[in-house]
């Protein structure tokens, strides 16, 4: 008897853990993130996507899912959440865009190290080939998902039809990777064994980026000295 009530809190200690104990790096951190603010936690990482593309929501979404299977969130409450923090997000690009336009917006990307002219050109040649369609579109394609934002705000595209078709495109994005993270249920600790190769692949593009980055600006010192 003394063994069985020894074991049973440790189980339901290991449950409420939601099965994220073997992640480590980001990918553990945004369990534990989301962990400990549920779904405001989700929010918050989809809107700091944009800004900051190293949080992925191919990672956070599923994970988010996951750990709704696990109790530990509202499955409908994640997807709310994600939706309003992608939506927030791209908001703060189309005013940005509304407000500064091209040139400066292009300036600031260029001296961003995650981001490259040829990153607004693909989005603008996106916008152009589709209008306003390529607003919801574009939120169903990763690396244009984030930056459609700016040629809506460039061409002055009306606010209620953006936020909408955002909205719709983002709800349908989230969805589809919040419940794929819920139906893998106990299979996304398999992840846990490869999480610090995962890590490690992040380093190395976060590291390949600043590099790139120093080494252009440096060409363009240089042309200028010249």
């Amino acid at each position: 008897m003394p063994v069985t009530s020894s074991v049973v809190p440790v189980s339901i200690l290991a449950a409420n853990r939601g099965g994220t104990d073997d992640l480590t790096g980001l990918i553990g951190w945004v369990a534990d993130v989301i962990g400990a603010l549920g779904s405001v936690g989700v929010g918050l990482m989809t809107l700091a996507e944009v800004f900051f593309p190293p949080i992925p929501s191919e990672l956070v979404l599923p994970m988010a899912g996951f750990l709704a299977g696990r109790g530990r969130l509202s499955l409908v409450g994640a997807v709310i959440a994600a939706t309003i923090g992608s939506t927030l997000g791209a908001l703060v690009l189309y005013w940005l865009a509304r407000a500064w336009g091209v040139e400066r917006v292009r300036s600031l990307l260029t001296s961003l190290p995650l981001m490259e002219a040829s990153d607004l050109d693909r989005a603008q040649d996106w916008f152009d080939r589709h209008d306003r369609s390529s607003v919801f579109i574009g939120r169903l394609i990763p690396g244009v998902r984030s930056l459609i934002s700016l040629p809506a705000g460039f061409q002055e595209m009306p606010l209620g039809p953006f936020i909408a078709l955002t909205a719709v495109g983002s709800a349908l994005w989230n969805t589809l990777l919040v419940i794929g993270g819920y139906v893998l249920g106990s299979q996304w600790r398999s992840i846990g064994s490869y999480s610090d190769w995962l890590n490690l692949i992040v380093i190395v593009l976060l590291v390949g980026a600043v590099i790139k980055f120093v080494w252009t600006r440096r060409d363009r010192m240089s042309v200028t000295g010249t």
